[in-house]
């Protein structure tokens, strides 16, 4: 039996392992190049004759990445919690209430994720331009918000149809209003889900590129995409060992975020395949 299953997992990992290698090999070639020194970068060698980790360190110290980490920090931490908060009424409404409309409203909120942000790009400018808020984090708080609300409604208001009334109506009879069963029964039995589209706001945040380089001005507000290309446009020479370094620093909180939840993040991508 044993033998069974171990032959069965080694065909599994096999079949895997292509996938898996074309996956990490830009985060190995990241992570060796970002170790490289400045003579060995565009050497066709694979290992580097010695690790130069001071690149970090120098990276840091030279390139902004430590004010771009903590505005990329604020933002897509700040959007997460807001769009969490507002969609969790939105969506439990939507799965609970019967009103006029229900239905088409779904599908609005499907529809619109189909239409790209840089499409809304130039209204965007000139709204905040109007507003007087150029330059402002805020404005990609509201921005980010606005943008990841649609798909947490439709995310969440899935995972709340599967969570049984019958459990709400035991808490009512007990006495509780809605308010409090929302908070006491319902909002723990959707940790998973809400743990799930948490991660996927927060990426989507924490990624995007082409709002943030349309709104911010200044250096010291720039967001970790828009100072990674930074030291790569517009210059003559290219320090690329500093750019993977750079680019490694900025994959390792989500690396983080992913490694800590990852458990709630399994639970919530499963649950709901049997009901």
């Amino acid at each position: 039996m044993m033998n069974r299953k171990l032959k069965r997992s080694l065909l599994f990992w096999l079949c895997l392992s292509p996938i898996i290698v074309v996956i990490l090999f830009p985060y190995a070639v990241m992570t060796i190049t970002s170790l490289k020194s400045a003579t060995e970068v565009l050497n066709p060698t694979w290992w580097p004759e010695e690790l130069h980790w001071q690149n970090f360190s120098e990276m840091w110290q030279t390139s902004g990445v430590g004010s771009a980490l903590a505005n990329s920090l604020y933002v897509s931490t700040l959007s997460t919690a807001l769009t969490i908060i507002v969609s969790i009424p939105a969506a439990y409404a939507l799965s609970r209430y019967e009103f006029a409309g229900r239905n088409a409203y779904r599908q609005f909120l499907l529809v619109s994720q189909m239409l790209s942000p840089i499409v809304l790009v130039i209204g965007l400018f000139r709204l905040v331009a109007n507003a007087g808020m150029i330059d402002n984090l805020n404005v990609l708080v509201i921005i980010y918000t606005g943008f990841n609300i649609a798909f947490c409604v439709w995310m969440l208001q899935s995972y709340f149809s599967t969570i049984p009334r019958d459990l709400e109506e035991a808490a009512w009879m007990e006495g509780a209003n809605r308010w409090r069963t929302l908070r006491s029964v319902f909002l723990p039995l959707a940790v998973p889900a809400m743990v799930v589209t948490a991660i996927f706001t927060f990426i989507n945040a924490w990624n995007e590129f082409v709002i943030a380089l349309t709104m911010l001005r200044k250096e010291e507000n720039y967001t970790l995409p828009i100072r990674v290309l930074s030291l790569v446009a517009g210059r003559y020479t290219v320090d690329w060992h500093y750019v993977m370094a750079a680019a490694f620093v900025a994959s390792v909180p989500v690396a983080i975020l992913f490694a800590w939840l990852q458990r709630y993040l399994v639970r919530g991508l499963s649950i709901g395949a049997v009901k």
